[in-house]
């Protein structure tokens, strides 16, 4: 097992083993990595640099404490509502995240529920496109998701199907804007006046998307009403460190009123040490991510982030243009976005990604799902503008080397045998995983093949397989000679 080591490093030695450490990362500098990383330019990340590092220290969990933290986090928690339609009862906390927005979400519109409607056991209804965020929080609160399919060729949620799934259990409906895979926006008004009408709460998750569409309707583009003007609406997740362009960890979780948003929060007076009282999940809270959201915000401006938004539409654009200029791809659903999703029925969309990979552009595979064929995800920012021309060259070059590649016939055997082994499969998967050369936390350089095996399996097979990888892959090194 590895140990402290017996004497101390210098800054030097520090900072070359970091940067050994880093050699295997995804080069996002170059602008070429379109999933995960949401650069702001140089001038605005400097200023961030000094703002997380300067307010690095402070802790958030007693706002009487440090004030500054308080102060910051009601600012941006008000442009934030300001900017999603809020009136002045809208209120909210700043979290770690889009999941953990997510979560509160959920966390709260279970407690509402068991309080306010006297329902013992609240369920939630979701369309399968909303972010796993909620599946996770349904399994960490112990509440039932009712899932329901979505439109086959738009992807977004079905109203119908979500009135039919409602029942006297339901106490939130939860909508994207837009959904993760496909770049969609749900029917948010007709959904919410459901949850109007039905007296329960209804979440829309804009942590993608909140931030960004406000400005492309600006820009002229139709963007459906998503935010707190649609009535039934009470509550809504909007990330900061996407297209805001804050450093991570920073998202904001918004709530109609104080009356819904004390359900989220947490008290504890039953033990001997400090007071208590958490408005999330954490309790000790690093005051950087807070001041480098309120600088980075502060940084941009409005002007600053109308400009970012019409850089990101000229890029989606071209890309679009480029997909759909290209044959045997095409793009799903009709992205309203940033988010763009294209398939192929002549070749496998995860050759096509590792052709990608290898000519220098990251893009994201998604497997299939109940209501969706494996495709290639792509974030586009604003950073990718001045990449499109080359994204498009690379895109076509690798849509003819993937043309005539298959995956092995040992991917259908192994799917099929995966299948089998159920309750054994865990036993199975060292030499399964060792077979496409995976080896702890070392992977491939190609995954086509892998995700090939992965796709082809059912949920719990795959949700068994990637639990047993990930459990393998986080364990201590051995000791260094």
């Amino acid at each position: 097992m590895l140990t402290l080591p017996a004497k101390k490093l210098g800054a030097q030695e520090i900072q070359e083993r970091l940067a050994a450490y880093r050699s295997g990362d995804l080069p996002w500098r170059d602008g070429k990595v379109w999933a995960y990383v949401y650069p702001a330019p140089d001038d605005v990340t400097a200023i961030q640099k000094w703002a997380f590092t300067e307010f690095l220290t402070e802790n958030a969990l007693d706002p009487t404490a440090f004030p500054s933290l308080l102060r910051m986090e009601n600012e941006v928690v008000g442009m934030c509502a300001a900017h999603l339609g809020g009136d002045e009862h809208v209120v909210g906390n700043l979290t770690t995240g889009g999941t953990e927005s997510c979560m509160m979400a959920v966390k709260t519109a279970r407690d509402w529920a068991r309080k306010e409607k006297k329902i013992a056991e609240p369920e939630i209804v979701l369309p399968v496109t909303a972010h796993a965020a909620f599946f996770k929080a349904a399994h960490y609160f112990d509440v039932k998701a009712v899932i329901v399919d979505v439109d086959p060729v738009t992807f977004r949620a079905s109203p119908e199907a979500i009135r039919a799934a409602m029942n006297e259990n339901t106490a939130l409906l939860v909508v994207s804007a837009p959904s993760y895979a496909h770049g969609v926006i749900d029917p948010i008004a007709e959904v919410a006046a459901l949850a109007q009408a039905a007296g329960i709460l209804c979440h829309v998750d804009g942590c993608i998307g909140g931030f960004l569409l406000p400005y492309f309707r600006r820009l002229g583009r139709t963007v459906p009403a998503f935010d707190f003007t649609v009535p039934g609406v009470t509550s809504m997740s909007m990330d900061l460190h996407k297209y805001a362009y804050c450093p991570k960890g920073a998202s904001v979780v918004l709530y109609k009123n104080k009356e819904l948003r004390k359900h989220q929060i947490f008290a504890c007076s039953s033990w001997t040490g400090y007071t208590i009282v958490n408005p999330t999940f954490q309790s000790t809270k690093s005051g950087g991510p807070i001041a480098a959201a309120w600088a980075t915000l502060h940084a941009f401006g409005d002007e600053g982030y109308l400009e970012a938004a019409r850089q990101t539409l000229e890029a989606t654009d071209g890309v679009l243009a480029g997909i759909r200029a290209t044959p045997g791809l095409r793009v799903m659903g009709d992205p309203e976005m940033s988010l763009v999703c294209f398939t192929s029925d002549e070749m496998s969309p995860f050759i096509v990604a590792d052709e990608m990979i290898a000519r220098g552009y990251y893009v994201q595979p998604q497997l299939a799902g109940s209501s969706s064929k494996e495709n290639i995800h792509l974030s586009i920012t604003a950073g990718s503008l001045p990449h499109v021309a080359g994204f498009v060259k690379a895109l076509g070059e690798a849509v003819t080397a993937a043309r005539g590649k298959v995956h092995p016939e040992i991917i259908g055997q192994m799917t099929e045998m995966a299948k089998g082994l159920n309750g054994n499969l865990e036993a199975s998967m060292g030499p399964m995983m060792a077979a496409f050369g995976i080896e702890g936390s070392h992977m491939p350089d190609r995954m086509g093949d892998v995700n090939a095996l992965l796709n082809g399996l059912p949920s719990k097979t795959k949700e068994t397989i990637l639990t047993a990888f990930v459990n393998d892959m986080f364990q201590p090194p051995k000791r260094e000679a």
